[in-house]
């Protein structure tokens, strides 16, 4: 999915911002926005706008949206940033990290050929869900294929059946909350053990409605053309492959933070790998603030506008840094 409102940018060798915003999810435009509005001089420098978003179909939990489609959001995320407020969006552009070179600066660099100078960094880069790596996932990711049971259950109400995948605990609760809305849920595991907390075990083996399919892996998801139709599972013990008509698939396997990479930074990361934060959303790294999935905090609860809401923290945050070290100097907003 690519969404450009206006010319693709590349930023120049050399460029001063009051802050780097690196990530161009709801965290990172939303820290865009706000930081704008502190009258920060902002760069909002991503891979690709969206984030997880671009991963889903639908979202109808964002206050005064109503159902709306994820490309629509995201186009009214960046609509609001580029459009309204001139927040300049680097796209297709690759951080590779920052160093501070004196009191006041940070360099950030990257690819390609990106080189350029903050007063203050948010990281809002997210997590990227793990992914089976299956055929037909990549294809199908937005039209079936979803990653978060949470966001997308209510879209499946009134079907015949899914499938989740995964042994812990955002799985059994995907299920759990999945057996409301669908007629019938296969939960597929390749082990016989479960992560999960016994509670989701128990609750889940209670529904009458949730199928278990065991020491089994998913090896491909078809569909045709469309939607998704089928799942194969194949029994890892037996070898037997197993063909299931389903509406959806739900991929629950986890995430993965590019913990190594912030190390490097220098950023302290809890035993899971996600940024630590504080209340503020303060890394250890004074003038580094992080938003988003890519922290600790929420780590059981991630929404769109739990993300939103830490980019809106993270922009107050470095303002009141700038402000309360004497190195605020606002600018008035306008066309870069």
């Amino acid at each position: 999915m690519s969404l450009r409102l206006g010319r693709m940018r590349k930023p120049k060798r050399g460029d001063r911002f009051d802050v780097v915003i690196v990530g161009g999810g709801p965290a990172g435009l939303s820290a865009a926005i706000y930081a704008v509005r502190f009258l920060l001089k902002t760069g909002v420098f991503t891979e690709n706008v969206g984030g997880q978003l671009n991963d889903t179909d639908y979202v109808d939990d964002y206050p005064g949206m109503g159902k709306v489609s994820a490309s629509q959001l995201i186009s009214s995320f960046r609509r609001h940033a580029e459009t309204y407020f001139h927040v300049p969006i680097y796209e297709r552009v690759h951080i590779e990290g920052f160093e501070r070179v004196d009191d006041t600066w940070f360099r950030v660099y990257g690819t390609p050929n990106v080189e350029v100078y903050a007063k203050t960094i948010i990281m809002a880069v997210g997590s990227r869900r793990r992914k089976l790596g299956v055929p037909g996932e990549k294809e199908y990711t937005g039209r079936g294929v979803s990653y978060c049971s949470v966001c997308d259950a209510p879209f499946y109400k009134g079907k015949d059946s899914v499938v989740v995948v995964g042994g812990g605990d955002a799985a059994f609760e995907g299920a759990i909350l999945l057996s409301g809305y669908v007629n019938r849920v296969y939960l597929v595991h390749r082990r016989r053990q479960f992560r999960a907390k016994p509670w989701f075990v128990e609750e889940a083996k209670s529904r009458g409605n949730i199928e278990f399919v065991l020491d089994s892996v998913v090896d491909e998801i078809r569909g045709d053309g469309s939607r998704v139709t089928s799942v194969v599972v194949r029994n890892k013990v037996t070898g037997e492959r197993r063909e299931i008509n389903v509406d959806g698939v739900f991929i629950e396997i986890g995430f993965e933070p590019p913990k190594e990479w912030f190390r490097s930074l220098g950023l302290d990361v809890d035993e899971r790998g996600y940024i630590k934060v504080d209340h503020w959303l303060r890394t250890n790294i004074p003038g580094v603030f992080a938003a988003g999935d890519c922290t600790n905090v929420w780590i059981g609860f991630r929404q769109v506008v739990t993300a939103a809401a830490m980019g809106a923290v993270a922009a107050y945050s470095a303002y009141t840094y700038l402000a309360e070290r004497g190195l605020y100097a606002p600018v008035k907003p306008g066309k870069d």
